[in-house]
């Protein structure tokens, strides 16, 4: 139980810093700032109410993917802030990482209280996002981190994302561990064949 309260606190913690971190590297809010903050607000949420978890991977492995996954984004931010990268495609850039924050409101509205940053389970999720890919939302990070780069980007963000994508990849695999102890996983498996790129993987 007491592990239980500490994880829905680092949750509410981590999620908090975070909202606080967006306010202060965004200098104007558009809607795709705006979606990122309703969703951290919907995380906030989240943390008091979701249920105790069935089961729950508390691995260092993962323990270190979970702080690298969330740490990537922000580094990359910090070091453009310290050395300016190059434009590629900015408006193009802006439509992926709108794209990737929509899916990800999306896949979190759909998930709701049963969402966690460590691999858990607390029922199985199949509909919305989730019935076209089973990682919708770590495909969101994918192209927005596309995006994002397509904005502004330099080999070190270059080298920070493919880092962050192997967290990430590492994160699926665990989560997949232990979801698969549901039920009702073979049948959804069968039915949604890939994790997070469709056609692909």
């Amino acid at each position: 139980m007491l592990r239980r309260r500490f994880a829905d606190l680092l949750l509410f913690c981590v999620t908090l810093t975070e909202l606080v971190i967006l306010f202060r590297l965004t200098p104007t809010f558009g809607v795709t700032d705006w979606i990122f903050v309703l969703q951290h607000l919907m995380v906030l949420a989240i943390a008091l109410a979701r249920p105790r978890p069935q089961v729950r991977d508390y691995s260092m492995p993962t323990s270190i993917a979970v702080a690298v996954s969330y740490a990537y984004p922000y580094a990359q931010v910090i070091y453009l802030r310290w050395s300016p990268g190059e434009e590629a495609w900015p408006a193009g850039g802006l439509a992926l990482v709108t794209l990737a924050a929509g899916l990800s409101f999306l896949s979190l509205l759909t998930i709701r209280r049963r969402f966690g940053v460590r691999p858990a389970l607390r029922g199985l999720v199949t509909s919305g996002p989730y019935r076209f890919v089973r990682h919708p939302m770590y495909l969101s990070y994918v192209i927005g981190d596309i995006g994002y780069n397509l904005e502004e980007w330099n080999f070190v963000t270059l080298l920070l994302v493919l880092i962050g994508w192997a967290s990430l990849l590492y994160r699926i695999q665990a989560e997949e561990r232990v979801i698969s102890q549901d039920a009702a996983w073979p049948g959804y498996v069968a039915h949604v064949r890939y994790r997070l790129v469709p056609g692909l993987w």
